[in-house]
């Protein structure tokens, strides 16, 4: 299905019920509204108006349309900044992030704590048993403009309550930190400081620990709305809408609390957050790179323990990005099916009009700003509603064959101690699905821990940190899993583990690190054997096992892929050509039916269903024959096609 972002409260109430109207013709049956509308819902302490919102729902649920409602909580109004400055947020160096745009608050204030749940009570009381509410949304976008992390006062008082929970005596404190290290000792918790404003490098085990007490200060915020609205509102679902590339708290514990993930697909604005070349970044400007929506779309799904949405799809330019090209013809139209193939429930595009006013201005919607009138994507978004009529309900996708085991703590962990400049947590875990998704083969996202049973191939990019239930997992796998440089590199305090990397996998890897170097753009080391190319970024030094066998060897003759019965370790960081040859290598081993597909072409299976998108200029034929639901067997630029697998 497909729904829309909806503001009420910035168009005249005389307009509302057309454009409620003009949604269900377009197609829509969704429609979130209220996530920011706080002020207006409570314009001073106590002093509610919800009549608006009751007319605006009302208006909405009579034209057929059904409802998401989002908690008002990111954007506290100035009254209360004024009441209680101590919810701001503060910057790293020590400034005070005020109001004047949006998510001005911090996780770690109690007033704010109190303050969220006397707003979120009062809107789920008042709205929780509506009849066109179908769910709600938690907040919006946590960890949106930086602000997981605050280095304030109220943050630091949070910080030593956590720590008090966490280690009961600052012996075991010191002990996990490591703190006899230049003297950093501390005789009492009230003696911690934060991580920042120091002369050099903080301690990184201090660093770890203020990243994971502020995620899970942030899924216990959540924790605490999602009570609140199953109280008062029974039989609605529950989501939150997550990012692309924001790897600031651990999505998966958020998880817990829902029903069903969500998430904000903006693939062009992407392409620039992410740290492509430029090369890359003018080739897919105008696209976006192939990977960049279906990296999250299944990200999200397994968040969503297997149901997820795209709460805000983008139409058609943004604003927020340092360039904003409008999308080529024919995008917006397929990120929409892209979404839809990997399992959406619903696309909902982010916005129905385009505001003439205030910052998002330049941020185009499915209506031109303050008219009856589709934008070039409302035209295209038309064209989805009328193939979802035609075409029905997409079967569900099964279990893909590929695993990839994504670890948010392991990007906190890169972040404090990169070793390497270029050592990017992200980018390694996205080029390794790049290079499967380059074969033609679907990829599942699984937390640490997690059961990995029925896939044929476990990727595991890094795991600094591989905890028992982790170890377990491994254990109980029944494909091959392919460990990739660092992992295990770490112990839960952030030492190097007693019986050096990588740690708890050693056994099942055959190996042990000696050594690691981390190597400048230009500086590579020629591989050899199983695979062929270059070593780039990273190299460990290892030691194997007499029952482990070297598959690929760097230029010194010492081993970069290792492996030992189901499990194998890769040494180094590969990219490119290099990477794509070791996936196929693997693949091939597991007689896994591949597909070589170009660059800008790729497939998702929906049950009986394979669809082929096609990212660049020029038309594609698939490879044979088919019986084609849609689309046929040359698949046009910046298009699609799909078909039904045949019956074996």
């Amino acid at each position: 299905m497909l729904g829309v972002c909806y503001y009420p409260e910035h168009w005249p109430e005389s307009w509302w019920e057309k454009d409620a109207r003009r949604m269900r013709a377009l197609g829509i049956s969704y429609v979130r509204i209220g996530e920011f509308a706080w002020s207006r819902l409570e314009p001073a302490r106590g002093m509610f108006d919800f009549s608006w919102l009751d007319r605006a729902m009302d208006t909405l649920t009579k034209a057929g349309l059904k409802i998401v409602l989002g908690t008002p909580t990111a954007t506290p109004p100035k009254w209360l900044m004024d009441e209680y400055p101590e919810i701001a947020p503060v910057d790293e160096q020590g400034k005070v992030r005020g109001f004047g745009s949006r998510r001005h608050y911090t996780f770690s204030s109690d007033v704010w704590w109190k303050e969220s749940e006397r707003i979120v009570e009062a809107v789920a009381k008042r709205y929780g048993e509506h009849p066109g509410l179908a769910g709600w949304q938690t907040d919006n976008e946590y960890g949106c403009h930086d602000t997981s992390l605050s280095w304030g006062v109220e943050d630091l008082k949070a910080f030593r309550r956590w720590l008090r929970l966490r280690y009961q005596s600052t012996q075991q404190l010191n002990e996990a930190w490591g703190s006899v290290f230049w003297s950093m000792e501390v005789q009492s918790f009230d003696d911690v400081v934060l991580p920042n404003l120091t002369v050099t490098e903080p301690n990184p085990a201090v660093r770890l620990d203020f990243w994971r007490f502020h995620s899970d200060q942030i899924a216990a915020y959540d924790r605490m709305q999602c009570d609140i609205i199953r109280q008062h509102s029974p039989g609605r679902w529950i989501t939150h809408n997550f990012m692309g590339f924001v790897n600031d708290f651990d999505h998966w514990k958020v998880g817990e609390n829902l029903d069903l993930a969500s998430w904000d697909s903006y693939p062009i604005g992407f392409v620039e957050k992410f740290p492509f070349s430029e090369e890359e970044r003018v080739r897919w400007a105008e696209t976006s790179h192939p990977d960049i929506a279906a990296f999250h779309h299944d990200l999200y799904r397994g968040v969503g323990n297997g149901r997820f949405w795209i709460m805000e799809q983008q139409p058609g330019p943004v604003n927020w990005a340092p360039w904003n090209p409008v999308p080529k013809p024919g995008m917006v139209r397929l990120w929409a099916w892209e979404g839809l193939a990997h399992g959406a429930e619903v696309v909902s595009y982010f916005r129905w009009r385009q505001a003439p006013f205030a910052q998002e201005q330049m941020h185009a919607g499915l209506n031109l700003p303050g008219l009856d009138e589709l934008s070039p994507g409302g035209l295209e978004a038309e064209t989805v509603g009328r193939e979802i009529a035609a075409i029905g309900a997409l079967p569900e996708a099964s279990q893909a064959p590929v695993a990839i085991v994504y670890d948010y703590e392991s990007y906190w962990s890169a972040v404090i101690q990169p070793q390497g400049k270029d050592f990017r947590y992200e980018e390694l875990a996205f080029r390794w699905y790049e290079a499967v998704r380059k074969l033609g083969l679907d990829v599942d996202f699984v937390r640490p821990g997690a059961s990995l049973k029925g896939y044929r191939l476990v990727l595991v990019p890094c795991l600094m940190h591989v905890s028992d239930l982790a170890l377990a997992a491994f254990e109980q796998a029944d494909g091959v899993v392919l460990f990739g440089p660092r992992t295990g590199s770490r112990d839960r305090n952030f030492k190097i583990p007693t019986n050096l990397p990588p740690g708890p996998v050693r056994d099942l890897a055959g190996i042990r690190i000696t050594q690691v170097a981390s190597l400048r753009p230009g500086l590579g080391i020629s591989l050899s054997g199983a695979i062929d190319g270059q070593a780039t970024r990273w190299r460990e030094y290892i030691e194997t096992a007499a029952d482990a066998k070297v598959e690929t060897t760097f230029e010194d003759g010492l081993p970069a892929l290792v492996s030992k019965g189901r499990y194998r370790y890769l040494a180094c960081w590969i990219e490119g050509a290099a990477l794509q040859d070791l996936m196929q290598y693997l693949a091939n081993g597991l007689d896994l039916q591949t597909v070589a597909l170009p660059d800008f072409i790729r497939y998702r299976s929906a049950g009986e269903l394979t669809f082929a998108f096609n990212y660049g200029p020029d038309a594609w034929s698939i490879p044979e024959t088919q019986e084609f639901v849609m689309g046929g067997q040359q698949v046009p630029p910046f298009s699609l096609s799909a078909w039904r697998k045949a019956s074996v």
